[in-house]
Formats: structure tokens, sequence, C-alpha cells
């Protein structure tokens, strides 16, 4: 019933910018923690920025002082800003959902970024 929609993703040169958008909708009471996935080319998913409930956030030290994840409770949408885009930043990125009551994780299908001159 919940479903998750990014967008936002695309091409850029190196050193641009993107901000990814994640449109929360359905039945979510509550929620633990939101993040952005990604999973670049033949390799596996890795976190690369989540906010808790609180609204600490954490980040992959490959993204960090680059990315900046954020959230719009009151749209249920949550944000992540990219900028000085590299390369090795090409891959799809999924947003993510822990529900707090339940416990169950909930994916968008996930959004195409592509870095290249």
């Amino acid at each position: 019933q919940v479903q998750l929609v990014e967008s936002g993703g695309g091409l850029v040169q190196p050193g641009g910018s993107l901000r990814l958008s994640c449109a929360a909708s359905g039945s979510i009471f509550s929620i633990a923690v939101m993040g952005w996935y990604r999973q670049p080319p033949g390799e596996q998913r890795e976190l690369v920025a989540a906010i808790t409930r609180a609204g600490t956030t954490n980040y992959a030290d490959s993204v960090k002082g680059r990315f900046t994840i954020s959230r719009d409770s009151a749209k249920n949408t949550l944000y992540l800003q990219m900028n000085s885009l590299k390369p090795e930043d090409t891959a799809v990125y999924y947003c993510n959902i822990r529900s707090l009551a339940s416990g169950v994780l909930y994916w968008g299908k996930g959004t195409l970024v592509t870095v290249s001159s």
C-alpha cells in the first residue's frame, strides 16, 4: 500500500549538481529512518545517506561534504541534494523508508543518475 516514487535523475557533467526527490504515499503512520541508497553498474546496493526520526543524518564517506539529505514532513517528501558530482557517482538511486511500527522496509523503483561528459 505504501509507495515511494523517486524523481530528479538524469545526465549531468562532472562537477554539476542534481536534486533527487522521493514522494511517499499510502498508509505511513510513523517512520524510523529514511534514506537514499545507490547501486552502481555491476556493483551491490550501498547506503548513501540517511536521516532518522529525530533528524540525525549520516553519510557514506564517499559523498560526505558533497551530498545533503533533507525532508519535508508536511509533503512526505525526501530529498538528496548532490553537488560536485563525479563519474563514480553514476548509479541507480533508491529511496527507502523503514516503518517505526512494523519495521518493514519500503523501496522506490529507483532513478538513474549518470555523471559523464
